[in-house]
């Protein structure tokens, strides 16, 4: 199995890249680390004094992904996966069963935290979103609205510090791996990237 990380700031296009390939290469496995958020009494306490701390690490339950991911590779009958109800801000936790076909099928691996992970980053495919500072802005605005109840003054204010906060944590990681920049909006670059997943896939 080979796996794809997509990461980048937020609203950069990693949802929008990710569906695309995922629809592509329909026998993809999907994990999104924006589905283990935590949802105790802490981190709800927190938030009310820490505009950005779900931009932050100690946000996600960091090892129940790994926990999934590794469940993954080895090949478990059933998987158990997360899933994060924005609006309510609770947590919540299903088995699935996953059709496994071989070494070629890709597991793709996205969010915000998906290189802050326990992977080998030097085996994965590793893919950063990259968009605009505004049209980013313009994005998560329409997105934290209608998804996440939220006003213009938190959506400011959130954006920008979670702007912030993913290029200071990237910059380890980007000095260490093999990384493809990507607009996942540009229909060259991404003609570009499909065809070297296909060649992968053959």
């Amino acid at each position: 199995m080979r796996t794809i990380i997509i990461t980048g700031p937020s609203s950069s296009g990693k949802t929008y890249l990710t569906k695309k390939l995922n629809e592509l290469f329909d026998d993809s496995i999907l994990v999104r680390t924006d589905s283990y958020y935590r949802d105790n009494i802490l981190i709800r306490i927190l938030s009310k004094f820490i505009p950005d701390i779900y931009d932050r690490p100690l946000s996600i339950k960091k090892n129940e992904i790994n926990k999934t991911i590794e469940s993954i590779y080895k090949q478990d009958k059933l998987i158990l996966f997360s899933n994060y109800d924005f609006i309510n801000q609770k947590s919540s936790r299903s088995e699935i069963s996953l059709n496994f076909k071989g070494e070629n099928q890709f597991l793709i691996i996205e969010g915000i935290f998906s290189h802050l992970l326990d992977l080998d980053y030097q085996k994965t495919i590793n893919i950063v979103c990259k968009e605009e500072k505004n049209i980013c802005y313009g994005r998560r605005k329409i997105r934290d609205q209608i998804e996440r109840g939220r006003n213009n003054i938190e959506v400011n204010l959130k954006f920008n510090r979670s702007w912030k906060l993913f290029y200071k944590n990237i910059k380890n990681f980007l000095s260490k791996n093999k990384v493809i920049t990507l607009d996942a909006a540009n229909k060259a670059t991404y003609e570009q990237l499909v065809i070297s997943l296909q060649n992968i896939k053959k």
